[in-house]
């Protein structure tokens, strides 16, 4: 049985859907004061807007551009107590026929402060070590070998990479893939080999090592990170192998599912995923997102969330390609068994 110290997730992780107003908006409802937000119109083309704590709530970047960072004081005005204060900022809440979803994840409660484990002093480290979720924030030396502390104390299963201070793709680390290997969060490439991004080297229980590239360690350039280490119960960061057929492949989590994004890895071509239980509320969960593209919110190929785990229901190469490489990262709804020892229910 998977035991987790987390019994309630959305404390940690939460999805919250809301109504545009044109006007200023506080968000509520979301459970915890988020440190990172990641926001997308689901019924309108507009980009993956991402805020958080640690670079203060009016810059943003979006995942599936290759821009800077950028100031927009009428996107998200503050992170608050039980959610966040919204502008009138169209990207975000143009008017009351628009929908949105945000995703939302909690760190440490507010911008943190500098980490100095490794070779080059972060400028803020925001850390959640019960969830195992922290953000970074750092300046390149330009150093071959270079390291970062995350502070998390646990081996970090995925990392998200942007530099800040100028325009290049997003970095995804995936332990499946290991650190010779990159993902680009923007597009739809398959997995490159990098080395240099990573130095080739893993990361720690308490350090990120770089190379000399550009994406994560070019000197005077600035950079944030999202790092997640596994939690039992709470997270999973893994893979699977499709076998071509709608009845496809069940993925073991130890928990019932309340986020998922998937991506195939070794073909060229196929989008990012993601799905989540508050905009399917019932299986098929079929309401797919994507962090590479704009588009709006669609329905179609899509997987059951079970108590200890997700079903590929699709014969498609974008969930489910015969003998296809895909990693996830996912989020719990539910334990499967807690410290309460009360089992959780199918969907």
């Amino acid at each position: 049985m998977a035991y987790t110290t987390i019994n309630k997730s959305s404390l940690n992780m939460n999805t919250k859907l809301y109504t545009g107003t044109g006007s200023e908006l506080a968000i509520t409802g979301v459970g915890f004061q988020p440190d990172w937000t990641w926001i997308k119109g689901r019924n309108v083309a507009y980009d993956n807007n991402v805020f958080d704590a640690v670079r203060g709530s009016t810059k943003r970047i979006m995942t599936n551009q290759t821009n800077a960072e950028s100031t927009q004081a009428q996107m998200c005005k503050s992170f608050d107590s039980d959610g966040f204060t919204l502008g009138t900022d169209g990207g975000v809440n143009e008017n009351n026929t628009r929908t949105y979803v945000a995703w939302n994840w909690k760190a440490g409660g507010g911008q943190g402060s500098p980490n100095t484990a490794g070779s080059i002093n972060t400028t803020y480290t925001s850390v959640n070590t019960t969830a195992g979720f922290s953000i970074v924030k750092w300046t390149g030396n330009g150093s071959n070998g270079a390291t970062i502390g995350h502070g998390l104390g646990a081996v970090p299963k995925m990392m998200i990479f942007k530099i800040l201070s100028s325009s290049d793709d997003w970095t995804v680390y995936h332990s499946f893939l290991g650190a010779g290997k990159k993902l680009n969060l923007n597009n739809n490439d398959a997995e490159a080999t990098v080395a240099e991004i990573f130095n080739n080297t893993e990361p720690t229980s308490s350090l990120i090592t770089f190379g000399t590239h550009s994406r994560t360690n070019t000197n005077g350039a600035n950079y944030v990170g999202y790092i997640f280490a596994e939690k039992t119960g709470y997270s999973k960061f893994g893979s699977y192998t499709g076998n071509g057929n709608a009845d496809g492949t069940f993925v073991y989590t130890g928990f019932k599912p309340a986020f998922v994004m998937i991506k195939e890895t070794n073909t060229n071509g196929t989008d990012w995923r993601m799905m989540d239980n508050k905009r399917s509320t019932f299986n098929l969960v079929d309401d797919r997102l994507f962090p590479n593209l704009n588009n709006v919110e669609n329905t179609g190929d899509g997987y059951d969330f079970l108590s200890n785990g997700f079903k590929i229901r699709s014969s498609g190469g974008d969930f489910n390609g015969s003998g296809d490489s895909y990693i996830y990262m996912c989020f719990a709804e539910a334990p499967l068994v807690g410290t309460n020892n009360v089992p959780c229910t199918a969907r």
